[in-house]
Parts: C-alpha cells; sequence; structure tokens
C-alpha cells in the first residue's frame, strides 16, 4: 500500500492547504498575473461608475432616451419613467457596467487557473509538486482552490467598491440606493461563483496541457472568450429576472461547472503531467 493511499485525512487537508498556501504566494510575487486582476477590476468597477456617476451630477447630463427607447421595453420602461436627470446613472450604473461584473470572476479564474501548472512549468518547480506526497486528485483540487478563492474574493471586495462608488456618486441624483439589490445579491454570491467554477473547470485542464502561462492562456483564450461574450450579452438580461429564474440560471452554470471540474479530476494523473514537463 502506497504512502499517498494511507495518508489520513487531516493530513490530506493540511497537503491542500499547503498547496494552495504555495501558489497564493507565488501569485503575490508574479506581476504578470496580480497587474491584469487588479487593474481591470479597477478600471471596470471603480473608474466606469464614478466617471458616469460625475456625468450625471453636471449642469447638462447627457440625454440617453433616444438610446433607452431602441433597449428592450422590459429595460427600458423603467427608466423612461424617471427624471430626465436620473435616466443615464441608472441606465449605466444599474444596467449596462453593472452586468459586467461577471467578467470579472471569469477572467480572474482564468487568470489563475492559467498559472496553476503552466506556471509551475515555467517556474521549474512542478517536477518536486509531483514528487510530493500527495494523491493526484488532492493536488487537483489543491490547484483548483488557489485560482477559485482569491478569483471570488477580489470580486466580491471589487463589488463591494463599485456599490460604494455607484452610490456615492449618484445618490446627489437619485436620491436612493442602485445597488444592491435582492437580485443582485443571488448574481453575486450565486452566479458568479458558478461562473468562475466554470473558467476554472475549463482552463485547469488547458493549463495542465500548456508548457507556459503564455501558451495556457493563448489556449484558453479560444473557450473563455466565447464565455465572457456570452456573459455580457446575457448578464443584462440576469438583472431583468425573476429570482427563481435567476437561481436556475446559477445552477444550470453551477451543473456545468461541476461536471467539467468531476472530468478533469478524474482525467488528472501523475503521469499524464510528467509527459509535458
Amino acid at each position: 500500500m502506497s504512502a499517498t493511499s494511507t495518508a489520513t485525512a487531516p493530513r490530506r487537508l493540511d497537503a491542500i492547504r499547503a498547496i494552495a498556501a504555495k501558489d497564493f504566494t507565488a501569485v503575490r510575487r508574479s506581476k504578470g498575473v496580480v497587474i491584469p486582476m487588479l487593474v481591470v477590476p479597477f478600471m471596470l468597477l471603480v473608474v466606469l461608475p464614478l466617471g458616469v456617476g460625475l456625468a450625471a451630477r453636471s449642469a447638462h447630463p447627457p440625454d440617453v432616451s433616444t438610446m433607452l427607447r431602441d433597449l428592450p421595453g422590459g429595460l427600458s420602461k423603467p427608466i423612461l419613467h424617471l427624471p430626465a436627470r436620473q435616466r443615464l446613472v441608472t441606465l449605466v450604473d444599474g444596467y449596462l457596467i453593472a452586468p459586467l461584473f461577471l467578467i470579472v470572476p471569469l477572467m480572474l479564474a482564468a487568470v489563475l487557473a492559467a498559472d496553476a501548472f503552466a506556471g509551475e512549468k515555467e517556474r521549474k518547480t512542478l517536477e518536486i509538486l509531483l514528487h510530493q506526497p500527495v494523491p493526484d486528485r488532492d493536488l487537483f483540487f489543491a490547484k483548483l482552490i488557489s485560482a477559485f478563492l482569491p478569483a471570488i474574493l477580489i470580486s466580491w471586495v471589487g463589488f463591494l467598491c463599485f456599490a460604494i462608488t455607484v452610490d456615492v456618486t449618484a445618490w446627489p441624483v437619485t436620491h436612493h440606493l442602485l445597488v444592491p439589490s435582492k437580485l443582485w445579491a443571488v448574481v453575486i454570491f450565486w452566479v458568479a461563483p458558478a461562473v468562475a467554477a466554470l473558467g476554472l473547470g475549463v482552463m485547469v485542464r488547458v493549463s495542465a496541457r500548456a508548457t507556459s502561462t503564455q501558451e495556457a492562456n493563448q489556449l484558453g483564450g479560444a473557450v473563455i472568450l466565447p464565455l465572457i461574450f456570452l456573459a455580457v450579452g446575457q448578464s443584462t438580461g440576469l438583472l431583468l429576472v425573476t429570482l427563481p429564474v435567476a437561481i436556475g440560471i446559477g445552477a444550470v452554470v453551477w451543473l456545468i461547472a461541476l461536471w467539467l471540474v468531476v472530468r478533469g479530476a478524474r482525467r488528472f494523473t501523475r503521469d499524464r503531467m510528467s509527459r509535458t514537463i
């Protein structure tokens, strides 16, 4: 009986935590990974809503009535009933920029997952990792955790900054809070983690086959980019559905993500990884 098969559950959990902690440290030291993880959410969730809020508070805010009439009735009618000064900030911050939030967990998960195994190969540490007395499945899930948790944490912090920026800048115009709402709570805590898990399910498998982080990003882009476009295209509609429908959408995404992760765990072996070193 091998040493890995006789490892107790506490020791296996300790090993998973140790591998995840090592990956956290490696990510923090990599500017090529950290900078996109921070700059893109900051520009999307802070700079854009700040600019929109300041524009709405100007003496002559842009008129968006024409744009609203070209949008689906379910979205445009509630906004057209608002005073003219409130339409810009409600449309952009409440419906057009806010749904892009789903891009953040997907992008972060993809960037971190691309570094999961391909980064080990670049740093010449994969062979050492593969010789650790950790079962293959535990090693696989340790890599998932090291990408999933930072992606979700940064996404939630980013949304908190987004909500504060929107509500502070829009309050003089709207006199009420635009975000969050009950439906947004479902998007943040249920749909966003599912989207991140979906990106992980794809990118971890790509990273395991790639020989460098750059190659992993290039290969994964063929799959991740369509997912990003889909998230952009569908997320605004997600804010217009009922809570049960939003929960159902999240459940479908979770099922697909878990299916990809389980398949990836079954196919992951040290032998396959060692062939790509």
